[in-house]
């Protein structure tokens, strides 16, 4: 009687915690602090997909897989509860423009004299057209693009039979969706541009330009100005050691190249510094990298630091 109870109360909480899913917009932590957001719990409801369900959060599919591994992303059981990834540790660099951290799939946009992060999921360069990364800025702004389609990808096409034209319109054809942000690193190949897809957010699909959902690319273009930093990075792990003294880190499965490598996950060098200096086990670090479940997992709990 009470196990079944204790379930129907978890279950009310955790419908609750659906119905007001926070939008990806976070106040920026106290200083010291790179933890944002809170995580979110979601009862799969029959008929409902992770791609749904991802959707409904503004969240990476395959961030939503990696947090609940084993289950089946098509057919998910009805009245399972999945950990929706909205706890995160902000990427370690500058808190300015726009940051892609290409390992987590996701986008975060620090809005100029405001305490304020927007995170959104983003699908990037698949492998053999892998997105670099880079420091640059926006060198354009267009709404309802035109696409110029490379002679490489012109040929990837015609391969299969496909034959693009040399400029594709804007409209519902149009791979690039209503809204492009060009960047200015190289000739200005890369984009961080909408699609007329309803698939690919959150998956490596790309041809090396960043993709975000219409209603994403829409606010974003909306808000940044032509000059505004861009900043791409590949960082697997990152880690945090908290003001409370708590220390939490969190893996992404790193990406593979096109060369088919994989950067080596290790423990970040300020970690095992800590970890030396208070003489704890490394296990459970190696435990989280190994999981890469793309959420913050406590290493150390404030009552712990305390102590020291």
């Amino acid at each position: 009687m009470w196990t079944r109870l204790i379930r129907q109360v978890v279950i009310l909480m955790v419908g609750l915690s659906s119905l007001t899913a926070l939008a990806a917009t976070y106040q920026l932590p106290m200083e010291g602090s790179q933890i944002v957001g809170r995580t979110q719990y979601h009862v799969v409801k029959k008929g409902e997909s992770l791609a749904d369900i991802a959707k409904q959060y503004d969240v990476g599919f395959l961030s939503l897989m990696a947090a609940n591994k084993g289950v089946d992303p098509f057919l998910p059981k009805p009245g399972y509860v999945l950990t929706i990834p909205t706890k995160i540790i902000l990427p370690n660099v500058p808190r300015e423009g726009i940051v892609i951290n290409l390992a987590e799939l996701r986008l975060y946009y620090f809005e100029p004299d405001k305490n304020i992060v927007h995170i959104f999921p983003v699908g990037i360069g698949r492998i053999g057209r892998d997105t670099p990364e880079m420091e640059t800025s926006i060198s354009q702004k267009r709404e309802n693009p035109t696409w110029t389609p490379p002679e490489s990808i012109r040929k990837e096409y015609s391969d299969k039979g496909i034959t693009l034209p040399k400029i594709v319109p804007s409209g519902p054809d149009n791979p690039l969706g209503d809204y492009a942000l060009r960047l200015a690193y190289g000739v200005g190949d890369y984009l961080i541009h909408g699609t007329n897809k309803n698939f690919g957010i959150g998956l490596r699909v790309s041809s090396g330009c960043i993709r975000m959902e219409p209603k994403d690319i829409k606010w974003l273009f909306e808000h940044s100005q032509v000059g505004q930093k861009v900043t791409i990075i590949d960082e697997p792990i990152k880690m945090t050691l908290e003001p409370d003294r708590s220390v939490f880190v969190e893996a992404h499965e790193p990406l593979t190249r096109s060369d088919g490598s994989k950067k080596i996950l290790r423990i970040p060098q300020e970690l095992r510094w800590w970890l030396d200096e208070f003489h704890m086990s490394d296990d459970k670090v190696k435990a989280v990298i190994l999981a890469q479940n793309g959420v913050p997992v406590e290493i150390a709990t404030p009552e712990f630091g305390r102590k020291l």
